[in-house]
């Protein structure tokens, strides 16, 4: 029998997958310290942890990089996949707010452009909308593009789609 076979080797705990982790739960403690206080009821934290995040509100710099590890560490007893969740629910209105914008962007790009399919979709989505107006707002914008003047017309034609949108929503 060979004397390796009853020494049994510890198990120690990757290095890099605990830095992965803590570097994880650091900036989950920087996006808990970024967040306004108003979110804060729908997130499940401790008292102790709510009072180190108000309390690093006020830090900066070292004083923040320190209370910023010490968070992480309180982080260890915290259910982290529900405060993670919170967090992207908490979010969520703002990513739709993003897509919106982008979206609304884009068609003004493809209403200048002369593309008559974003012409169809924008009237599809908003049947009140002032198809005159619209049109009006695209030739301005054409002209003003031509002529090295600034796009008023085309700042017009995406606030008026804004509102739109916001008619729509309400």
């Amino acid at each position: 029998m060979n004397e390796d076979d009853d020494y049994v080797y510890a198990i120690r705990p990757n290095k890099e997958a605990l830095k992965r982790e803590f570097k994880a739960r650091h900036e989950l403690g920087r996006e808990l310290v970024n967040l306004p206080e108003a979110h804060f009821p729908t997130i499940p934290l401790s008292s102790r942890i709510k009072e180190q995040i108000f309390a690093a509100k006020k830090f900066k710099k070292a004083a923040l990089q320190r209370q910023l590890r010490f968070i992480s560490s309180l982080m260890q007893e915290e259910d982290e996949p529900a405060i993670r969740e919170a967090l992207r629910l908490v979010k969520l209105p703002h990513q739709k707010n993003v897509e919106v914008f982008h979206k609304l962007e884009a068609w003004r790009d493809q209403l200048v452009s002369g593309d008559n399919t974003a012409f169809d979709e924008v009237i599809n989505t908003y049947p009140n909308a002032n198809r005159q107006y619209i049109h009006q707002l695209i030739r301005n914008a054409n002209k003003e593009a031509k002529q090295n003047k600034p796009p008023k017309a085309s700042r017009m034609l995406f606030k008026y789609l804004q509102e739109l949108q916001e008619l729509k929503e309400d």
